[in-house]
């Protein structure tokens, strides 16, 4: 444990593998959830290509515009995915950089070609950036609440 901290911050692999699977999981349940209810509004079926094929991200008709639509929104529930399972400020880069990495190498292997469309990649980088900025902004809120200490802290105890 590092001096002056209040968190012990030793590497501990297996909460950190089940964070990154807790987060994708997460994350992908709630986009799809928000894939298939733009489906459902542009009266398209719904299928895994809306989520992992990267010609579906377009502005050429109603159905592309809302699973971008999706996507966005999906990323501020990202950020609440990252305050409720990372709950570290500074770990919210690192774990939406991770999200999207494996995205793309997901997306890499569903389509069999690496992703050359530009609005999959500004897309994608829109949305690491909501992800990552919501998240910190969660998470700082939650850590520089005040720790109560010494006399005012034990009668706060006393009185419940």
């Amino acid at each position: 444990m590092k001096g002056g901290t209040f968190r012990n911050t030793q590497w501990d692999p297996i909460l950190l593998t089940s964070q990154i699977v807790s987060m994708q999981c997460c994350v992908y349940f709630t986009l799809g959830l928000l894939i298939f209810i733009a489906n459902y509004l542009a009266g398209d079926n719904y299928t895994l290509d809306n989520i992992f094929e990267y010609h579906e991200i377009h502005i050429y008709d109603v159905g592309g515009r809302l699973v971008i639509c999706a996507f966005i929104l999906n990323s501020f529930l990202a950020s609440l995915a990252l305050w409720f399972i990372v709950r570290r400020a500074k770990l919210c880069l690192d774990f939406s950089c991770t999200f999207h990495l494996l995205h793309l190498i997901i997306c890499w292997w569903y389509n069999r070609s690496f992703p050359a469309n530009v609005s999959w990649w500004l897309l994608n980088v829109i949305t690491a950036t909501i992800m990552c900025i919501g998240g910190e902004f969660l998470c700082l809120q939650s850590e520089l609440k005040e720790i109560p200490v010494g006399y005012a802290a034990l009668n706060q105890k006393s009185d419940v």
